[in-house]
């Protein structure tokens, strides 16, 4: 029923992106179901003690995440447009865009799952009550919401502003790094790790909510997030976002000037 369910939702999300021309329709849905599933994993009872603080905690940061990206990206893809990294994969796949479409579709799915993963094994630490790891786990997954935010807010101002169409973004976050909004989101998935493991061996389980913040990383850095968008920008805004390029690194931040960093995010 899970699997019937799942196919389903690739579908609908497949239909939805043919019907309206907005690809960034994908993100939103799968946003708010990886947080759904996320914490309905954390929620699940493995033990007959019921459900501990430790799985509400994890539940509720799930959902944090989600609700808070889910909606931001309904809301740009609304009433911005495709996002920018699908109208240059449609141009890249051609006629074979919907055909490829759904096997990213696929992918993405499979994503969730692993993403799902680390959120479960977080929320089912056994240690007995919250301790230190929690509280870290928690302060950096608020700090990625908050500076995820920041980032997004200050994109949507300097768009807004018709002075400063065909420019690229410099203000603020994106001087330090040319994807912050990617960086906290890859910070957001950190948090289950810390969460999740502990570092006296007592679960060893935990070790394996590394694969969140792992995979997040390679999916923003080197497959859906930062080469297309890149590829886009370079064609739209030219030698300014080369020039860019140059200046500010692609993922982790650092003052201008320090570092020149490549397309992958790769500081050389």
């Amino acid at each position: 029923m899970r699997l019937r369910r799942t196919h389903r939702l690739r579908t609908t999300r497949s239909h939805r992106s043919s019907r309206t021309g907005r690809s960034g329709w994908i993100d939103a849905i799968w946003s708010f179901a990886t947080g759904v599933f996320g914490a309905g994993a954390a929620l699940v009872p493995f033990s007959g003690s019921g459900i501990s603080t430790r799985q509400v905690l994890v539940a509720s940061l799930a959902l944090l995440w989600s609700l808070r990206l889910g909606l931001h990206i309904t809301a740009r893809t609304a009433h911005g447009g495709d996002d920018p990294r699908y109208k240059q994969l449609r141009e890249d796949w051609g006629q074979a865009f919907n055909s490829r479409l759904f096997w990213f579709l696929q992918i993405q799915a499979l994503a969730a799952l692993a993403l799902g993963l680390s959120i479960m094994l977080a929320a089912h630490n056994p240690t007995p009550a919250l301790n230190s790891s929690d509280w870290l786990g928690v302060t950096v997954l608020i700090v990625a919401v908050a500076g995820e935010t920041i980032a997004d807010r200050q994109l949507s101002a300097f768009r807004s502003d018709p002075q400063n169409r065909g420019r690229v973004c410099e203000v603020g976050l994106w001087g330090i790094s040319r994807h912050p909004n990617y960086f906290f989101e890859w910070m957001g998935w950190l948090a289950y790790a810390i969460i999740a493991i502990d570092p006296f061996g007592a679960y060893p389980w935990g070790w394996i909510a590394l694969a969140g913040p792992l995979l997040m990383y390679w999916l923003l850095v080197h497959a859906s997030g930062i080469p297309p968008l890149e590829a886009h920008m370079v064609r739209s805004r030219g030698k300014a976002f080369r020039d860019y390029q140059h200046r500010v690194n692609a993922f982790w931040p650092c003052p201008q000037h320090v570092a020149k960093a490549s397309v992958d995010g790769d500081t050389r």
